[in-house]
């Protein structure tokens, strides 16, 4: 397949780079690029192909979205890992006794650390919402655990499951995001094949959180919310603050399903167990999901958009008294301004609703992009706002909004 070249990119990349403190020189070795190419495409005078944006992107320690004009679009770059991801779902339960020359990348498997930090990797992309990163990544490495899930010793085949899940998650996290539920709904049943290989109830646990969006995209909630409080059965009870983790994050799951169900005593209800579990642990990641007492007020303006109106003040009110603070992973941030534009929208503040979207667009510019609310919120905007065209009309344009989803 030929090289994407983008157009546009030497502003971007200057900037970035003057922000992380480098010169032409240094960028131009970190990033095993010619000085005169880096010189070049910083004064406009040649596009950037996707290696190049690629290496670049990973000299400034940035995502190479964050690199591209407005009105380019990252994407192929994740349609590319569609393939990949479709072959390893194709034959992750390959038999025991050889390897599975059907996955891509075959060959032998690095050491158990090696795998480790690789997962912690995509993980990592994931939480701040690097799409293109893991799309170019996880393919490979997922194929590379179902062949240590084959061959690797038995007292070390729990701790491959549980990597095998979380790199799972780390690709649902781009399949879900753009849209390819039939792709995501395969990638959670690989998880639930791999979850039972791990013997860990945590696991267990996110595999439920995650399944949900099987729910979400078909619009079961109840059946979804049924599913979740028998996880919530299944949980494990102790005190030790990963259990208590687990707990709260399905809780808080719950509680926007319920939403989504217009059941608002059961949310209520979830809501309030997720705020009493908030305040025994500190917010940290379990198992990828972010759970804390800052992650229960973020869902709490989640609900109260599930719930629309009757709720919406609720929400504003705790807009007007709390933000989210820098230490929460960037797509749950993002996330919560997306949701926030959405009932200010509602609420009758478009010029609210429109900085809310630029905020998320900061934050997480991937996640906005591709998140169904910031296109369609986009476009109720340039119908209500014509007067103001240009800065709005070139946000829905970044984001396409107006296009199917």
């Amino acid at each position: 397949m030929p090289s994407i070249v983008y157009q546009g990119t030497g502003p971007r990349i200057a900037y970035e780079r003057r922000i992380a403190g480098l010169t032409q020189v240094d960028l131009a070795r970190a990033a095993g690029v010619a000085l005169g190419t880096v010189r070049k495409i910083e004064r406009g005078e040649r596009g950037v192909s996707d290696a190049v944006l690629t290496a670049v992107a990973d000299a400034l320690d940035t995502d190479p979205s964050c690199l591209l004009p407005d009105r380019e679009r990252p994407d192929d770059r994740v349609h590319e890992a569609m393939p990949g991801l479709s072959a390893v779902l194709a034959a992750y339960e390959a038999p025991e006794d050889g390897p599975c020359r059907e996955l891509p990348e075959d060959g032998p498997c690095r050491e158990l650390p090696a795998l480790r930090e690789a997962v912690a990797s995509v993980v990592a992309y994931r939480l701040s919402a690097q799409y293109a990163r893991i799309g170019r990544t996880v393919p490979g490495l997922l194929a590379e655990l179902c062949r240590a899930l084959q061959h690797v010793a038995p007292h070390d085949r729990f701790m491959v499951a549980r990597l095998a899940v979380d790199a799972c998650r780390a690709a649902d996290a781009v399949a879900f995001k753009r849209g390819a539920k039939d792709l995501s709904a395969r990638l959670i049943d690989m998880m639930r094949w791999a979850a039972p290989q791990a013997h860990d109830p945590l696991v267990d646990a996110t595999v439920a959180y995650v399944r949900t969006e099987v729910h979400f995209g078909a619009g079961t909630h109840t059946v979804g919310l049924r599913a979740l409080e028998q996880a919530l059965d299944r949980a494990p009870r102790n005190d030790e603050p990963e259990a208590l983790a687990a707990r709260g994050a399905l809780h808080m799951r719950a509680a926007v399903v319920a939403g989504r169900a217009g059941n608002g005593d059961a949310a209520a209800l979830h809501l309030d167990a997720a705020r009493a579990l908030g305040d025994r642990v500190r917010e940290d990641a379990y198992g990828g999901t972010a759970f804390g007492p800052d992650s229960v007020r973020i869902h709490e303006v989640s609900v109260a958009v599930s719930l629309g109106d009757g709720y919406l003040d609720r929400a504003l009110r705790l807009a007007r008294e709390w933000r989210p603070p820098r230490n929460l992973p960037a797509e749950r941030r993002s996330g919560f301004y997306i949701e926030l534009g959405r009932v200010q929208l509602w609420a009758g503040r478009p010029d609210a609703a429109f900085e809310s979207l630029k905020v998320a667009r900061r934050i997480a510019p991937q996640h906005a992009r591709e998140h169904r609310w910031v296109r369609e919120d986009a476009a109720t905007l340039r119908r209500l706002k014509r007067a103001d065209a240009e800065s709005l009309t070139s946000f829905a344009e970044w984001c396409h909004a107006g296009a199917s989803v």
